[in-house]
């Protein structure tokens, strides 16, 4: 089961709780003070890979002698 991050609209208050689909609607239906909020985004991504951050120096070493070593290579050296 999915946890959830509410909010207490009255409190200001953040608080998770474990439940179902269903069982979230039903919660906030009952409950018209507490509304669903996202306190941080998950990550879905490397930031390597994604190009951002450099990898270290001794991979990119690597990466440079494969690269030198096939012609037709095209290896991202950074």
């Amino acid at each position: 089961m999915p946890t959830y991050t509410f909010i207490d609209n009255e409190n200001g208050t953040h608080f998770e709780d474990m439940m179902s689909i269903a069982e979230k609607e039903e919660y906030l239906q009952s409950n018209p003070h507490i509304s669903q909020t996202i306190l941080h985004a998950p990550a879905l991504a490397d930031p390597t890979r994604l190009g951002r951050t450099k990898p270290e120096a001794g991979f990119r070493d690597l990466l440079k002698d494969i690269k030198k070593n096939n012609r037709k290579s095209k290896i991202n050296t950074w």
